[in-house]
């Protein structure tokens, strides 16, 4: 037995596609992407303002839970009056498997540092709250929690992930 999402809501993920931004990228850099930060490389637009070089894979929508007191949160960052920056999302294993977002190989999810939280819907698919990008809600963590109750074949149930926003660059020295 696996469990389930109590209350699921949809969250709308864009993940980085760390393979696109391998190639050439813009400007003096050989790759879009710093394997050393895991993060895409800032570069010098005509504003003068450092830009993230980012090439993401289409969004998806994964239900999730949400707790009270992070919607809370996330619901008054537009406004500007986010009091905490950061918050946390609890994915199941089972429903990552269904789209496709978990490692055949090694049974790590693809929820990783750097993807983008677009936007929360509920489970009809009408908008509950978008995140405005800039400047963005990311991954920092994503870690599995649990591995269920079944005793004779124990799997990963649960994906905590916490979310934090990042301050915009202010431009390169």
């Amino acid at each position: 037995m696996r469990g389930r999402l109590i209350f699921p809501f949809l969250a709308e993920l864009h993940r980085l596609d760390t393979a696109a931004m391998a190639g050439p990228g813009p400007g003096p850099h050989a790759s879009g992407y710093d394997a050393d930060f895991r993060e895409p490389v800032l570069e010098d637009s005509d504003d003068g303002l450092a830009e993230a070089f980012r090439r993401e894979f289409p969004p998806v929508r994964v239900p999730c839970q949400v707790e009270p007191d992070a919607f809370e949160s996330l619901r008054m960052t537009p406004s500007g009056n986010s009091p905490r920056t950061s918050f946390e999302l609890v994915f199941h294993f089972r429903d990552l498997e269904r789209l496709g977002l978990v490692d055949a190989a090694t049974g790590d999810a693809l929820i990783r540092p750097s993807d983008r939280l677009g936007a929360l819907y509920d489970v009809a698919g009408a908008l509950v709250q978008a995140v405005r990008t800039p400047p963005g809600l990311y991954v920092t963590e994503a870690r599995p929690t649990g591995f269920g109750l079944h005793r004779r074949r124990p799997r990963r149930n649960l994906l905590l992930v916490t979310f934090n926003d990042r301050p915009q660059a202010r431009g390169l020295a």
